[in-house]
């Protein structure tokens, strides 16, 4: 189990707990704060002054005063109204990031909520209670409330729940698992369904599989350099200093790392016809580059997120007083989805066209058409080519922007919202399309590195290729392609493939610290 100490909480840690499905435990100082914040709280919730969403109605309703004997049935009622998600389940690893998001935000202290809540979220994690949460719904501000209230309502016995890979009510699972449900007291309610942790949630998962992805386009794309017999000379060190980018300087390193010692490269370097290839192969770095700069941007504005305090109202230790703000806005989560999105898009855009490249005859000097043995009777990688296509044209429509689509709510109280859910929501397909793109430009790379034959490729990349064909056989003749279209995309998914050139690849946390 993994204590974290909120505030500090890094993109490596998080990652580690989506991918592992980690629990996790706040530390000592964190605890101590969360205790200090519910005192304030429970004193609020029994004072003369109104303090919205401890003594008072919530929106539009928050000029309506509660009286403390109702505190709790307004917490309850809270959850209960809330709970208005539709849809399919979010998926399991996200739930679970999204519940410690949650916990990290109110162990910064600020929130008000009571420590036996806050150990039953833990105890959740811990004791493998997941709720149900329902995918539509949120818009993003003010917070991402029906997803969170699903998460809520588990905690108080209601909802639905996976447990034992059973799907029960709350209370069921809770009680399988040998844990009580809480009766909520003042402001926790509002403390839980008030956060960006949906939405975050979504956005780190998309984030993380967007740099795995980005990585994997640098091998692909040395993979394809080598199979057209491209030249390497645009990735001399010097010409990207001369342009400074960190991304650029970074991608063209790591893809003269990987092809150092091809065969190929050394056979055609002095009597190469081409003065200049194609850009998608000669501009990799600029356009890959480009993208880990992004990505690096959203990963900074991502790891902040995650370690915020951004329910409302908050408990402000310098005032010794409570107040309603709007850190429950998650336009910065928009912004940095709507990044990462239009890294994926380039990152898929620029591959497919590796992949149009090698399986024309006119463009990759002296490779069979369409990477086709006996072409005519066979024809090897054509349709795969066109699927490809179909993919990249899909997630450019993704990439369209979401946060510029705001539309008022809750009778124009909450009348500028973020669309950070669905913008965060849509990276799970983009990167489903991105990594099937570049399965098959590595197959098709794979093919053109063996018709170079008896010409070996890197040392790197041989280890690649002996691990790709491992699962997806060489392409001699005409076959049932989907399955090994898959089996490339689950290659280039989970990292396998760069694990095989054991290259130590940049790390996310890297770029944003660079």
């Amino acid at each position: 189990m993994l204590t974290l100490s909120p505030g500090n909480v890094g993109l490596q840690t998080l990652e580690s707990i989506w991918r592992d499905e980690l629990a996790v435990t706040l530390d000592d100082a964190a605890h101590d704060r969360i205790a200090a914040s519910a005192q304030k709280i429970e004193a609020a919730a029994t004072g003369d002054d109104a303090v919205y969403g401890v003594n008072t109605g919530f929106g539009k309703l928050a000029s309506i005063r509660i009286a403390p004997d109702d505190t709790a049935a307004l917490q309850r009622n809270l959850i209960l109204s809330h709970c208005s998600g539709v849809g399919p389940d979010t998926p399991r690893a996200i739930k679970r990031l999204m519940m410690v998001l949650k916990l990290i935000s109110l162990g910064r202290g600020a929130s008000g909520i009571r420590p036996k809540t806050v150990q039953l979220l833990e105890a959740m994690l811990a004791k493998d209670v997941t709720p149900i949460v329902p995918a539509q719904g949120s818009v993003g501000a003010s917070g991402d409330l029906a997803p969170l209230a699903h998460m809520a309502a588990v905690m108080m016995g209601e909802g639905e729940a996976e447990f034992g890979g059973k799907t029960m009510s709350g209370a069921d699972a809770l009680k399988a698992a040998g844990l009580k449900p809480v009766t909520l007291g003042p402001k926790e309610g509002l403390a839980l369904i008030n956060g960006t942790q949906f939405s975050t949630a979504h956005a780190l998962a998309g984030l993380f599989n967007a740099w795995r992805a980005a990585c994997t386009s640098l091998l692909s794309a040395s993979l394809s350099i080598d199979a057209a017999m491209a030249s390497t000379a645009p990735l001399i060190a010097e010409i990207h200093e001369l342009r400074g980018h960190p991304g650029q300087i970074t991608a063209a390193e790591t893809m003269r790392d990987l092809l150092h010692g091809s065969e190929i490269r050394e056979a055609h370097r002095d009597d190469d016809p081409r003065v200049q290839d194609p850009y998608c192969m000669r501009c990799q770095p600029q356009v890959v580059g480009a993208a880990m700069d992004m990505l690096g941007h959203a990963a900074i504005t991502l790891r902040r997120e995650a370690n915020a305090a951004t329910d409302n109202p908050l408990v402000l230790r310098s005032e010794d007083r409570i107040v309603s703000g709007g850190n429950f806005h998650a336009e910065p989560v928009a912004f940095a989805a709507d990044m990462i999105a239009l890294a994926m898009a380039e990152i898929g855009a620029i591959s497919q066209r590796r992949i149009a490249l090698l399986v024309d005859p006119t463009l990759s000097f002296d490779l069979p058409p369409f990477l086709a043995e006996d072409p005519g009777l066979n024809s090897g990688m054509m349709i795969a080519e066109v699927t490809s296509a179909a993919l990249m044209s899909e997630n450019k429509h993704l990439a369209n922007p979401c946060s510029t689509d705001s539309t008022p709510t809750s009778a124009n109280q909450e009348d500028h919202v973020s669309m950070a859910a669905h913008g965060a929501r849509r990276l799970e397909k983009m990167s489903e399309n991105l990594f099937r793109i570049l399965g098959i430009e590595i197959f098709c790379g794979a093919e053109g590195i063996r018709f170079r034959a008896p010409l070996k490729t890197s040392a790197m990349l041989a280890a690649v290729n002996t691990r790709f064909h491992s699962d997806v056989m060489p392409l001699t003749e005409d076959r049932f392609l989907a399955p090994d279209l898959e089996a490339a995309a689950t290659l280039a998914s989970e990292g396998i493939l760069l694990g095989a050139t054991n290259h130590a690849f940049p790390e996310i946390e890297e770029q944003a610290d660079a």
